[in-house]
């Protein structure tokens, strides 16, 4: 039973509720992507690796990794998955023996054409809810917790939440 004498914490502006609200977009957006492409026989993630692919014509599974914020165990998975599929193609890289070179195959081009046409309407509904000004800050202050997490030294930027202290316990 909750205590009565603690005060309640304001959920909109209390910045530890950031991480779950990160986590809440990112499934929501995660599990409706799925659902659409269920019917062609991929998965959000494949699909986000498969974007990665019409890009640049060739990348290494280590540039690919990196691309898509992924671990290489992952991406390796995923690759073999879709090479099963046909959607992808691996060959020894050029110009370095321990690495695969990763392109699109015909079939997974247009599978991946397929994919981003059905889910357009995820996009729109994105852009819908967030005016230009809020998406641009929205995208900033998302790459600026990103590197934060990701590299030892800090990024700045000029995202006001995600530079300011959380000093509420």
């Amino acid at each position: 039973m909750p205590d009565r004498n603690k005060p309640v914490l304001d959920p909109k502006n209390d910045l530890r509720n950031l991480p779950l609200a990160l986590r809440s977009a990112y499934l929501a957006l995660h599990r409706r992507t799925d659902a659409v492409l269920s019917p062609l026989g991929l998965t959000a993630d494949q699909f986000v690796l498969m974007l990665a692919l019409t890009e640049d014509e060739t990348l290494t599974q280590k540039e690919l990794a990196d691309r898509i914020s992924s671990d290489p165990s992952t991406i390796r998975a995923m690759l073999v998955l879709l090479e099963k599929k046909g959607m992808i193609i691996r060959r020894q890289h050029p110009k370095d023996l321990r690495a695969k070179a990763v392109s699109l195959s015909a079939a997974g081009r247009k599978k991946a054409k397929q994919a981003w046409s059905v889910s357009q309407p995820i996009r729109n509904q994105m852009n819908r809810s967030l005016q230009r000004e809020q998406a641009s800050m929205l995208i900033e202050c998302l790459n600026t917790l990103a590197n934060s997490l990701g590299v030892a030294s800090q990024q700045t930027s000029n995202c006001e939440v995600a530079q300011r202290p959380i000093t509420q316990d």
